[in-house]
């Protein structure tokens, strides 16, 4: 499985993602987060590696504030949760990065020395 990059294009930290794995010499495949979000399967692997399901939320998005999920995520079940996640990328914490083995979400430069550095 090739490591996997959701990004927006639009997004500064994404494009600051891309452009440290570039030059780290990471491969990497590259997709539109708003366009293809995640597959379910991906979204169930991040959950875990995670551990925490309001990680996956871009919770400073317009969606998120509009469809109040800040008082919704607590009564929602997983399920519902990924269902939700899969169709909508807005909803989603980027970069969303996903390999065989590992997951994170969000550029954090340490971070992700230890991932791929």
């Amino acid at each position: 499985m090739t490591m996997k990059i959701y990004t927006y294009s639009g997004c500064s930290t994404c494009k600051k993602a891309t452009k440290w794995l570039d030059a780290a010499g990471v491969e990497y495949e590259e997709r539109a987060i708003r366009e293809q979000p995640p597959t379910k399967t991906e979204l169930r692997a991040m959950l875990r590696h995670l551990g925490d399901r309001k990680k996956l939320f871009n919770v400073s998005g317009q969606d998120y504030r509009k469809l109040g999920m800040k008082d919704r995520l607590p009564d929602m079940k997983d399920t519902e949760v990924i269902d939700l996640l899969a169709s909508n990328g807005n909803l989603i914490k980027r970069p969303f990065v996903i390999g065989e083995d590992f997951g994170t979400v969000g550029f954090k430069e340490p971070v992700w020395q230890e991932l791929f550095g």
